[in-house]
């Protein structure tokens, strides 16, 4: 397979719905041209738990996470458990679901994050993220991006 899974930074200017800056989409635009390979924009939430830890440990691990990868958009995190939303450009779900999978365990060491483990995952293609906020399902209100306090 070979495919090479990357991270994508959010573009200067449009809005997305949550304070993100629009991406570019490879393709025609919707993410399911013919080029077999067109990358599609994928909303993840990633949320992770564990034993509690002190709270400046946790945010500057988190804020190292996101320096480290500015692709993360925003994190919101307690003594105990964080949740981290981004969009990833990956070919398909299964391709965005495996890098958002191993992105806490990576980086656990460099960014001296907490032992924590990943207790749920959510990858959700563009449209339906969308959906979701035009219909007042979306996610909770956002922070602006970065890192804060539940």
């Amino acid at each position: 397979m070979g495919r090479a899974l990357t991270s994508v930074r959010t573009g200067e200017g449009g809005d997305d719905g949550e304070g993100y800056g629009q991406a570019h989409e490879a393709g025609n635009g919707d993410g399911n041209g013919d080029d077999g390979d067109a990358s599609r924009l994928w909303h993840v939430t990633l949320s992770v738990s564990g034993k509690p830890a002190p709270l400046p440990e946790v945010r500057r691990g988190l804020e190292q996470l996101a320096h480290d990868h500015p692709f993360l958009l925003t994190s919101r995190y307690a003594r105990d458990h964080a949740e981290i939303r981004y969009w990833e450009e990956a070919r398909d779900l299964h391709d965005a679901a495996a890098v958002a999978l191993r992105l806490w365990g990576e980086h656990r060491s460099s960014a001296q994050l907490p032992p924590w483990e990943i207790v749920g995952l959510e990858v959700i293609d563009r449209a339906t993220y969308h959906l979701r906020v035009a219909e007042g399902y979306g996610p909770p209100p956002a922070h602006p991006v970065g890192v804060h306090p539940y």
